[in-house]
């Protein structure tokens, strides 16, 4: 695949890495500077991504628009390409039902080859760490843009929606068992039982004290990134006809928990418990 330039939308931790995937890979890639933080900024230049003063300026040096932004903006971001005039291919690599996956297209217009994404693991740093699961016509040609870099692109057979289910199906049990943890430990504060009920899990459950202490502390500060993607996750199983409280409810958890954004150390679990048990 021959190398091109890439416009990405918008170099968070997650996207930064997808960035610099593509430029390792030999490709350009432009990002969009104006209002973004310095944070952004430096994220963007660690990666080596190209600045360019507006989105109109990226849409129209870009063969290839990859969105990586918070689920919530994924159709507005697919809107304002689109009223760019863009007429190129758009990746969406958002956290987004299947239902919403086709909202992006339908917002992209007939003139944009649409194909669909979905990340499964960290921010990709290291070699066998981050999937980037692709369908529709061409997610082939997509993946082969990422060939020789750290991120796995995998084009799948199926639907056009196919990346986006995997990526809730996967998320649906790691995201809302990390949720469920945090929510049992509460309840067991609240009850004065939990001294007894880690005892318990010392016994029958072996690890379990210790993964429902990382999975909860380690996570909060992500937490606010994740109340959307609950919700993405439960408006799949309601489209299904299967039932969506478990992940309505972990949104909530989440919410509990929006507090603790971008807390550089994680925090004690007493602190989370707090946070959870103050409905507020």
């Amino acid at each position: 695949m021959m190398n091109m330039t890439i416009g990405l939308l918008h170099p968070g931790d997650m996207g930064a890495s997808i960035g610099a995937a593509a430029v390792h890979a030999g490709h350009r890639v432009l990002w969009v500077r104006h209002r973004r933080s310095p944070a952004t900024t430096a994220r963007a230049e660690q990666a080596k991504l190209a600045p360019v003063d507006n989105l109109t300026a990226l849409c129209g040096e870009v063969q290839l628009i990859l969105s990586v932004c918070p689920p919530h903006a994924a159709v507005e971001v697919a809107a304002e390409v689109a009223a760019c005039g863009y007429t190129g291919r758009y990746v969406d690599a958002n956290a987004i039902s299947p239902g919403r996956s086709l909202e992006v297209q339908s917002a992209l217009g007939n003139h944009i080859d649409y194909v669909d994404g979905g990340i499964i693991g960290p921010p990709a740093r290291k070699a066998g760490s981050t999937r980037l699961y692709l369908s529709g016509t061409g997610a082939g040609e997509v993946s082969a843009l990422f060939q020789g870099s750290v991120l796995e692109a995998i084009a799948l057979q199926g639907h056009l929606t196919s990346a986006s289910a995997v990526k809730i199906c996967y998320a649906a049990w790691t995201k809302g068992y990390a949720a469920l943890l945090g929510d049992i430990r509460a309840l067991a504060r609240q009850q004065q039982v939990e001294p007894a009920l880690l005892a318990e899990w010392d016994r029958s459950q072996p690890g379990l004290r210790e993964k429902s202490m990382a999975r909860t502390t380690g996570n909060a500060h992500k937490a606010w990134r994740w109340i959307a993607e609950m919700h993405e996750i439960a408006d799949s199983f309601a489209a299904a006809d299967l039932p969506d409280g478990f992940h309505r409810a972990s949104a909530e958890i989440y919410r509990r928990l929006e507090n603790f954004k971008d807390v550089r150390n994680p925090p004690d679990m007493d602190a989370v418990i707090e946070s959870l048990l103050d409905n507020n």
